[in-house]
């Protein structure tokens, strides 16, 4: 697989432009979307995830198939990874925002129901310029935006696309014993309210441990 990137980019020239519709490999593309959905089941748990939440996710294709950000975008891998996240965080309730690549200012993808009233701006990612993730949400959401800033309650990272910019303070580290999708690193967190006041406050020791359900 890394082999054919390489010479995809050598093809390319100097523009190292890459074919991102190629197709992957039937049983790799069966192993991510199990990778993804064990993932995000075990993030809702553990991270106390509560219906109407926003969960901001960014994915690298690339990285998720064994190569280098950004250089082998892939529509495959990214229609399996969106729509089984998607698919999980929608049956819970929540809301996806799906981050774009530094390219576009890392902005989000969004339904613009979830955001009334927010600055809304104009850009449609594709492969090469937002990312093949963030491409699939804006193809496949009823009503799509692109917000610049966004405070999620939570957040899952694939492949090391640094999310940390779209979470509410404060940002708490969430271990998943899915440690990665394809080849691709995975993080994950949640938020929680800050502890405010002195010496004198009191505070809510389950809620800095997660939000509460009812």
């Amino acid at each position: 697989m890394k082999d054919e990137a390489a010479n995809a980019e050598i093809a390319g020239g100097e523009q190292g432009i890459v074919d991102f519709k190629h197709h992957e490999d039937a049983d790799f593309l069966a192993q991510i979307k199990q990778e993804a959905l064990s993932a995000v089941n075990e993030f809702i748990a553990k991270a106390y995830l509560q219906p109407g939440m926003i969960v901001v996710v960014g994915c690298s294709s690339s990285e998720v198939g064994g190569h280098h950000i950004g250089s082998y975008p892939s529509a495959e891998i990214a229609e399996v990874i969106y729509d089984t996240v998607n698919g999980v965080l929608q049956e819970n309730g929540m809301h996806i925002a799906a981050q774009c690549c530094e390219h576009i200012n890392r902005c989000i993808i969004i339904e613009r129901e979830v955001v009334p009233g927010k600055e809304i701006v104009n850009v449609v990612p594709w492969a090469k310029g937002g990312g093949s993730f963030a491409a699939r949400a804006y193809e496949t959401m009823r009503h799509p935006v692109a917000v610049e800033k966004i405070q999620a309650d939570a957040g899952i990272d694939i492949g090391d696309t640094f999310i940390g910019m779209h979470l509410k303070d404060v940002v708490v580290s969430v271990r998943l014993q899915v440690k990665s999708i394809g080849f691709a690193h995975l993080t994950a967190a949640r938020t929680r309210p800050k502890f405010i006041g002195g010496g004198r406050s009191k505070y809510d020791e389950g809620l800095a441990r997660g939000y509460k359900r009812d």
